[in-house]
């Protein structure tokens, strides 16, 4: 297809009266802030969320799951809340892509939430019978359909906010608030575990982190209120480029650009199967595979999601000068080479362990800092919400929830401790595959019903 091909040549710009802020003015500089403040606390709830249920697992697994297989059926639960983040892709997506990008972020951020302070708040196992597993599974279901138009619409927002030279840049501050989601997760959960005992945590104390989720939604909910919408999607809407159906829009997706839906399906399966399997099977990992206490395991991820934290603007930064593909290259070879040596060096003892940590962090920051940049950018603007949410929560959904409950069993049956490693390797030969076809979309403009990059587009450029 014509709107497909890409061509060569210097990155458009943007101007009017729907311009992207000026990073180089104070009003700019502010308004940047305000976009990425919302998307990011945003995307800090939503993987707090999520933090804190990999790391409450050991005591989740005793209280709601009784038998021998509590651990899995713990795992489990995380994993079914992915069974319906396509069908939250498939409705937050083409709403976004019809209302606007801010009103489905609102309603989002409060289902995520609001199920997440609920969970502090459900009857044990022992309280309630089979009713307490139950419900649990039920709030993890609302999270996982809020989280199909949180992480897409969170990234969509950035990106076209962003200035179209800095949006690697901008663009990782959305990531940064993943790992703040994260490091918060872990700081709660050893600072409980320090303050008031192992014991009080399995009678009451893993309620705390997930009660601290609902004041969070409150502010990262009013924060989205107060900020207008995009400006790329602001001027589809005054030219009338948006579809006033939401089932138009997601037609249309689906017949007109299966390809770059193809392309990103593959790098999103070795992305989430990364991240599911290095940061929230991670804790599971330490203490039930590798014999880890859970002080030593809550402070050797709190220091390294510090120092990811740290390290991933200038990833950001980096891909706005030498392009996106070239640090997913680096990053997917690395991972495949080192996955398993340092999952060996893991088993060593905690400073190993902390080692083995850093480098296999550092080698997914390329991908992890590049995604708000690099995946809207396949998506012309009256699909680009649903485009991204569909095909990442979808690819999410098959791949990467399922990750931890993949890895547990396979570690339990086998007794192979190195599986983790090897999942991660295959994915990443799987995301290789895709990234040949991918385009390379750096310093292009998100703007108008063209693909970013395609012939049709530069034209009107």
């Amino acid at each position: 297809m014509a709107e497909q091909e890409r061509t060569t040549g210097p990155p458009t710009t943007d101007a009017g009266e729907f311009a992207t802020p000026d990073s180089e003015t104070p009003e700019g500089k502010r308004t940047l802030r305000k976009a990425i403040g919302a998307s990011a606390i945003g995307n800090g709830v939503e993987w707090f969320d999520y933090s804190i249920y990999g790391l409450m697992v050991v005591y989740i697994s005793s209280i709601f799951f009784p038998g021998d297989q509590a651990t899995v059926w713990a795992l489990g639960t995380f994993a079914v809340s992915f069974l319906v983040r396509p069908f939250g892709g498939f409705f937050w997506g083409p709403l976004g892509d019809k209302i606007g990008r801010k009103s489905v972020l609102a309603m989002t951020i409060l289902l995520m939430a609001g199920s997440t302070f609920c969970i502090g708040l459900l009857p044990t196992y022992d309280a309630a019978g089979f009713l307490a597993p139950a419900l649990l599974v039920l709030l993890r279901l609302i999270q996982g359909f809020s989280a199909g138009g949180e992480y897409g619409g969170a990234a969509t927002f950035m990106a076209e906010y962003s200035p179209d030279r800095k949006r690697g840049f901008y663009g990782s501050f959305l990531e940064f608030g993943t790992l703040a989601g994260f490091a918060l997760g872990s700081l709660v959960a050893l600072l409980c575990q320090l303050i008031i005992g192992a014991d009080a945590m399995a009678d009451w104390g893993w309620r705390i982190p997930f009660l601290i989720a609902g004041p969070m939604g409150a502010v990262g909910w009013y924060l989205r209120k107060k900020l207008e919408d995009t400006p790329v999607f602001r001027e589809a809407e005054s030219k009338g480029e948006t579809e006033s159906k939401a089932g138009v829009a997601l037609k249309d997706l689906l017949t007109k650009y299966w390809r770059p839906i193809l392309s990103m399906s593959g790098l999103v399966i070795a992305l989430n199967v990364v991240n599911y399997t290095f940061l929230q099977y991670m804790p599971t990992y330490l203490q039930v595979t590798i014999d880890m206490d859970a002080d030593a395991t809550f402070t050797l991820l709190l220091i390294g999601q510090v120092v990811l934290m740290a390290l991933i603007p200038f990833f950001g930064a980096l891909s706005d000068r030498v392009g996106r593909k070239p640090l997913w290259w680096f990053s997917l070879i690395g991972l495949f080479v080192l996955a398993v040596p340092m999952y060996m060096l893991m088993g060593l003892g905690f400073g190993f362990a902390l080692l083995a940590f850093a480098v296999l962090g550092l080698l997914y920051l390329p991908q992890l800092a590049t995604i708000s940049a690099m995946f809207p950018s396949l998506f012309p603007t009256h699909v680009r919400f649903a485009g991204f949410a569909i095909t990442y929560n979808v690819a999410t959904a098959l791949f990467g929830g399922t990750a931890p409950v993949v890895n547990g069993a396979l570690v339990e049956s086998t007794g192979n401790n190195l599986v983790p490693a090897m999942y991660m390797m295959g994915a990443c030969v799987i995301g290789a595959l895709a990234l040949i076809k991918t385009p390379e979309t750096a310093g292009l403009s998100l703007r108008g019903r063209n693909t970013p990059g395609s012939k049709v587009a530069a034209e009107a450029a």
